[in-house]
């Protein structure tokens, strides 16, 4: 018997983002992006009381990839958003080759989908199959109108791992990143002339993964049928992993070596340390810059300052052009937060986006997220975002009136609580009793003046980058574990 899904139509672009929200929660992040993404939702079908779906892959590799790894995760979720069990059909875009998930779970291919799949779920009882179309720019499916047929510059987005919505169009230019993005585009506009490769560094939450697929993008608007590939630093690790473990280093190395005329590598300070992964990286490098391809990778931290790093691969990534990104001036702050405002059609008032961007100062991402947070208060109390809501949602990190958060008072009362010279936390000593005051010294600073690493390191006898970031995160983490330490930051901001 089959039954089509009992779900009004308009309720289909909330189910799938509710789907693809569990995922995020049981998948990282980078996998997530490198997998999950390129994923097109083509059909559901709910017969004999179990929903069936079906997914389309970029390619063969992708699809027994998601089926071996990732299909539990995936009809979980279904699963619970439908509350019926799921099963899961994995195809090939092209439609060349079919991975069910399940003995004898079959469907049969036509070349287009009916009408029926503009309709999302269908509610109406007299329709054999209910289907559902990806949401545009708001789930993990990306490129495809009609469900099945793909243009070839669609086509292009999918296979490279690019995501559409990352453009130079949509990125905010302040002083922070004037540089960098000029850079990008220079690369963008003319590959393997003159930067090559393109090394861009900040910390978190700044941008950079933004500017990663603005190139490929507009390299791809420009050029449809070029061959661009964009992954993540752990994507290359693990591939070279499973490449090494099934002897299939020669396909491995075919692919990255010779199928791109551009590789984007997002955080490749993640290759460091580990000797196999450098050493052909190392190769692989040689192998697209010796062809003339371009090249742009992105880290948290300069070429000089990813510990580990073998000085042969630091060198190369020192061979073209090297952008940073620094902390966003308030100005431009205020104009991404504008932006988002905008795309999304969140109603934004001034004073509440001045607000926001006076106490959110170090990470973009952190900025839009909590703006995203603020809508959905809104839509769910039936008010506008507001001032007072505002303030309501950052009552964490908005000091209190008369507080007094500067660099030397900072330093001044984590050094009486802990009985020290203030010229202690400037100092090289590594001993606890020291280091330790010296790390929340750097986080309270961090938190409450939004100075970048850099500029915290030279209130603390010239530390570098790499040294703060690390002393921050520290802290961060035994927050939320150690109640000693909550008592003792807790008390430091009472003196403050």
């Amino acid at each position: 018997m089959r039954t089509t899904l009992n779900v009004d139509t308009t309720q289909w672009p909330e189910m799938w983002k509710a789907a693809y929200r569990l995922l995020e929660q049981s998948i990282v992040p980078n996998q997530l992006q490198a997998w999950i993404q390129p994923l097109e939702l083509l059909e559901s079908e709910l017969k004999d009381n179990v929903l069936k779906v079906r997914l389309a892959a970029p390619n063969d590799f992708s699809a027994q990839w998601v089926r071996d790894h990732y299909r539990r995760n995936i009809e979980t979720a279904f699963a619970q958003i439908m509350g019926a069990p799921c099963e899961l059909q994995l195809i090939v875009k092209e439609g060349v080759e079919e991975l069910s998930s399940h003995e004898g779970a079959t469907f049969a291919l036509e070349p287009t989908l009916p009408e029926a799949a503009h309709q999302g779920f269908s509610g109406n009882s007299g329709a054999s199959t209910a289907f559902l179309a990806p949401p545009s720019a708001a789930g993990p499916a990306h490129g495809v109108s009609s469900g099945v047929v793909l243009n070839s510059g669609s086509r292009a987005i999918a296979e490279s791992g690019l995501d559409p919505r990352y453009t130079f169009e949509s990125y905010v230019v302040g002083a922070s990143n004037q540089f960098a993005h000029a850079s990008a585009v220079a690369v963008a506009e003319q590959p393997a002339r003159q930067y090559n490769p393109l090394f861009i560094y900040s910390p978190p939450g700044l941008g950079k993964t933004h500017l990663l697929h603005a190139i490929g993008n507009h390299l791809l608007a420009k050029k449809p049928n070029s061959r661009v590939a964009y992954l993540s630093a752990e994507k290359f690790v693990n591939e070279l992993i499973e490449s090494v473990q099934h002897r299939r280093m020669s396909q491995f190395r075919a692919k990255y070596r010779d199928s791109y005329d551009m590789i984007l590598i997002d955080d490749i300070q993640f290759i460091a340390g580990k000797s196999t992964s450098e050493e052909e990286f190392f190769h692989t490098f040689n192998a697209l810059y010796g062809s003339k391809r371009q090249i742009v990778l992105t880290s948290d931290r300069s070429p000089k300052e990813i510990e580990g790093l073998e000085e042969r691969i630091r060198t190369r990534f020192e061979w073209g052009l090297v952008a940073d990104i620094t902390v966003p001036e308030i100005e431009t702050r205020i104009a991404i937060l504008r932006a988002k405002a905008e795309r999304d059609d969140i109603y934004l008032p001034d004073d509440v986006a001045t607000f926001l961007a006076t106490y959110i100062k170090t990470n973009v991402r952190e900025l839009e997220g909590v703006l995203i947070r603020l809508q959905a208060q809104a839509s769910l109390s039936g008010a506008e975002i507001s001032l007072e809501m505002a303030k309501q949602e950052l009552k964490t990190q908005v000091p209190e009136e008369g507080s007094n958060f500067t660099i030397e008072n900072i330093q001044g009362a984590v050094a009486k609580h802990f009985h020290l010279k203030v010229q202690d936390l400037k100092s090289a000593t590594r001993a606890r009793p020291v280091a330790l005051p010296r790390q929340i010294a750097m986080y309270l600073i961090r938190k409450y003046t939004g100075l970048g690493y850099k500029e915290i390191g030279q209130y603390f006898g010239g530390k570098d980058h790499s040294t703060i970031m690390h002393g921050c995160k520290k802290i961060e983490t035994e927050l939320e574990t150690d109640s000693k330490m909550r008592d003792a930051v807790e008390a430091i901001q009472n003196l403050l």
